[in-house]
């Protein structure tokens, strides 16, 4: 998506800024030590503020739910529906609800595009764009004007959010095969590198020769490739990033580039979890810009084709504990180290140190106008705009 005009979204670059930070961290109270990662990730929230006190509030975590008319080809998920795992984070009973409790983040579920009726209820926003997406082998999944409004809806739900802090995480059953299609046509990474099983899933399978009931596996994962592959070969024109997300699918990834999109602009902090999250950012970035920069990615499931896509971002996730759970799970856990960074520099205090040795840079000229909370949403969405609707 080539453009003359700047990016729409500013990059955190700021060596003044950064070097300032980090003298800041430095002369805190003797004795306190070092804190490794943890002073390196205050700064990027600095940057990423533009402040040298970034303060993390109300956060917000949002799983986006959709569901793909992909899903009959390649989903291996018998027995499980989107609309289920929806009841289940419903009623808490998954982990992940009761972590956000626990942290006190704001989780709500988007209905992107459910197959099924979703009632309305306090945790659920209601913004389907249509039950579910075409399948992608056939045709297109989504229609141009079905992503701009997931786009656009996207964006809307950010705008009216709290806090400064935005966790982004899919949910649906055929989603991560949607994302990796994206995925796989934005970037250099096969299906295979991105779908591969695991080592230790090909062994119990029989894929290694293992022995296993599931004599077959090795030959579901061919069906499932020559069926997404089908798909790539139907769309091989697609080039465009906002065409390869139509082409794709999913609702709820649409969904996340908007909600990226209008929080990166915001200078707000994003929390990337799971394939389909990172599908939504790689498109995200080719419309906008640096969207990287105000990302930290977060891990709920140890999937390897998860390590080559965050390779491709330069980025590994902040904390990895060996979970397998749904997407978002990770980001409650996460939230407590990025609350701790921000802390680092807004909290703990500091020797004093002759000003001369300071950039020159004022905080309360920055505290208001760079915190992320008057920027102008509606350039923003008229430029977007003009992107998607030429």
């Amino acid at each position: 998506m080539p453009t003359d005009n700047p990016p729409l979204i500013t990059s955190t670059t700021r060596p003044s800024l950064e070097q300032a930070l980090q003298l800041k961290l430095a002369r805190r109270g003797g004795g306190t030590g070092r804190h490794g990662e943890l002073e390196t990730l205050a700064v990027r929230l600095g940057l990423m503020q533009n402040r040298l006190r970034p303060r993390l509030r109300q956060p917000q975590l949002l799983l986006f739910a959709g569901d793909h008319g992909l899903a009959v080809d390649v989903a291996a998920t018998e027995g499980i529906s989107t609309a289920g795992l929806v009841a289940d984070l419903i009623a808490s009973r998954v982990p992940l609800t009761v972590f956000a409790h626990q942290q006190g983040m704001n989780l709500q579920i988007v209905d992107s595009g459910l197959a099924t009726p979703l009632k309305g209820q306090p945790g659920v926003l209601l913004r389907k764009i249509a039950h579910g997406t075409r399948n992608c082998r056939v045709t297109q999944a989504m229609s141009m004007d079905q992503v701009n409004a997931a786009i656009r809806a996207g964006m809307e739900i950010t705008e009216t959010l709290a806090g400064n802090a935005l966790g982004c995480a899919g949910l649906g059953v055929g989603g991560t095969e949607a994302a990796a299609l994206i995925i796989s046509r934005l970037t250099k990474l096969t299906l295979t590198e991105i779908l591969r099983p695991r080592d230790a899933d090909l062994r119990s399978s029989g894929m290694t020769g293992g022995n296993s009931n599931n004599t077959n596996a090795a030959a579901d994962f061919e069906l499932q490739l020559a069926n997404l592959q089908a798909a790539q070969t139907r769309h091989a024109n697609c080039e465009d990033p906002v065409e390869v997300l139509a082409a794709f699918g999913g609702f709820e990834i649409a969904m996340m580039v908007g909600a990226m999109l209008a929080a990166a602009h915001k200078r707000h902090l994003i929390m990337v979890d799971g394939i389909a999250a990172c599908a939504a950012l790689l498109v995200a970035t080719r419309i906008g810009g640096p969207l990287p920069d105000y990302c930290v990615f977060c891990r709920s499931t140890g999937h390897p084709g998860l390590d080559a896509v965050l390779a491709g971002f330069q980025a590994t996730a902040l904390l990895e504990l060996g979970l397998e759970a749904i997407d978002g799970t990770g980001i409650t856990l996460t939230w407590p180290l990025l609350a701790a960074a921000a802390a680092l520099l807004s909290d703990v205090a500091e020797t004093a140190l002759d000003p001369a040795q300071l950039p020159v840079l004022t905080e309360d000229a920055e505290a208001g106008r760079n915190s992320g909370q008057d920027f102008d949403t509606d350039a923003l969405r008229e430029r977007l705009s003009a992107l998607l609707d030429r």
